[in-house]
């Protein structure tokens, strides 16, 4: 963290080569995540997601065996990290992969008895027919592929300068707009670009250490903790929508961004008392004066700021590893693998098949129908019923959606679902097991929110878009 003397003209130039190793990385990310190429049939599509379908049809027939090691290795590693704690488990990856609370070891076995019978064609025809527990190991297979290429190839958008450079041109607008501090923007972008779950990792790991108030920790953690690129791309091809991607990503970010100035404003997360951690390293007060003292490194014109960006992204290349990156990206896709599927397997199989055989959400959605209605949506009982699923899961509102007919329908369950931010599958769960001051019922508050605030931006873009 620079001191308040220290401006963008004192620092040490970068090493030569910086600028081509900020640039290369970056340009390749932004080109693998966010550009639409077209695919075999010729729809447009994005690459990483051309490559992740390409690699799942090579290794069809061993995925659902794969899918099945993998929940045997979450659920066994679990419980034995959690009773007898072998040398070999007890390590910094261990400790990450198999570190768990009671609650979410149960999900993970739940997730594995539920996943063996499905590969193996035993156990109750309800839980493993095509239109619950198949329609999941499905989705779960395409996940197993687009986790390790995520894994390997996030770090070109994240670790070589992108977020720092965008992060610092944001530092303006981030406490007129969201009323949090400046360097939040890098924690934004990193969910936003990367995987939510990290930003909710970060947000922690500095709300302890004095950086952000209890209301800004539960902002951000409420906010920008949006899914990743790689899940996005998921849903669209869930919902058959590939070729619909930069509208729904635009759609996302316009509803995002509204929900981003509400929600700080309004309860519950107003009424979050406004106070720092106590005894925090470092202290609050320095932390503030650090981080309010480097946005007016600049003297506030475009030119300065868009140099200190540069510097700021020169700098971060300058430094990174490759090494590091690898074990890095290694690393999550493991966590994604081991954490992330036999949770989506368990969580997700059960709502299917509650949607499936029971009411239960159509009551749920009962009252949206009326609004859906008013809003000229196509089958808007249908799409009612996806309207509050997606607390329990992100993935459940497109998988239920995905029978709906009128493109456009299709289109605003989707947006809503990632708009909605807040699933216990992920991260709801992340929240409440975080030190963020966040109870049960203020995400209860805040999912719902979040739909009734994003519910008309969506519909309204939607009918801009068909």
């Amino acid at each position: 963290m620079s001191s308040p003397s220290t401006t963008t003209s004192d620092r040490r130039p970068a090493p030569r080569g910086s600028a081509l190793r900020f640039l290369i990385p970056s340009l390749i990310g932004v080109f693998l995540f966010m550009v639409p190429v077209p695919d075999g049939t010729g729809s447009p599509t994005i690459p990483i997601a051309y490559a992740a379908n390409a690699t799942g049809e090579v290794i069809a027939p061993a995925m659902p065996w794969l899918l099945l090691c993998l929940a045997v290795i979450s659920a066994v590693g679990t419980v034995l990290y959690a009773t007898v704690k072998p040398a070999f488990l007890d390590t910094r990856l261990g400790r990450l992969l198999f570190d768990t609370s009671t609650f979410w070891l149960v999900v993970r076995l739940v997730g594995l008895a539920i996943t063996a019978m499905i590969v193996l064609g035993v156990g109750p025809e309800w839980v493993r027919n095509e239109n619950t527990g198949a329609v999941i190991l499905d989705l779960a297979s395409l996940l197993m592929v687009v986790f390790a290429l995520a894994g390997l190839l996030l770090p070109l958008l994240l670790n070589f300068g992108l977020l720092d450079f965008a992060g610092t041109l944001m530092t303006r607008i981030m406490r007129p707009l969201f009323r949090v501090p400046g360097r939040s923007s890098v924690v934004g972008l990193t969910s936003w670009l990367g995987d939510g779950t990290i930003g909710v990792l970060m947000i922690n790991q500095q709300y302890v250490h004095g950086h952000y108030t209890k209301r800004e920790a539960a902002t951000l953690g409420t906010t920008f903790s949006i899914v990743s690129v790689t899940f996005i791309v998921v849903i669209l091809q869930t919902l058959g929508l590939e070729h619909m991607f930069a509208p729904f990503y635009l759609t996302l970010i316009i509803a995002g961004l509204i929900t981003a100035i509400i929600i700080p404003r309004i309860p519950p997360v107003s009424r979050i008392p406004d106070e720092y951690v106590e005894d925090p390293v470092p202290e609050p007060t320095t932390a503030r004066a650090s981080e309010e003292a480097s946005a007016e490194e600049t003297d506030g014109t475009e030119r300065s700021l868009l140099s200190k960006a540069w510097a700021s992204a020169l700098d971060r290349a300058s430094t990174v590893r490759v090494r590091d990156v690898v074990n890095s990206g290694v690393s999550n896709a493991l966590e994604m693998w081991l954490a992330v599927i036999p949770i989506i397997m368990a969580v997700g199989t059960i709502a299917v098949i509650i949607a499936e055989y029971t009411s239960f959400f159509r009551y749920l959605g009962i009252p949206f129908v009326p609004v859906l209605e008013l809003f000229q949506v196509p089958e808007a009982a249908a799409a009612s019923e996806t309207m509050v699923i997606g607390f329990a899961d992100m993935l459940l509102p497109a998988i239920i959606g995905g029978s709906i007919q009128a493109e456009i329908t299709r289109f605003i369950v989707g947006a809503l679902a990632v708009t909605q931010l807040i699933f216990m599958s992920e991260t709801g769960g992340m929240l409440l097991a975080s030190k963020i001051p966040l109870k049960f019922h203020h995400l209860v508050m805040i999912f719902l929110l979040r739909t009734l605030i994003g519910l008309p931006v969506i519909v309204a873009l939607a009918h801009l878009f068909y």
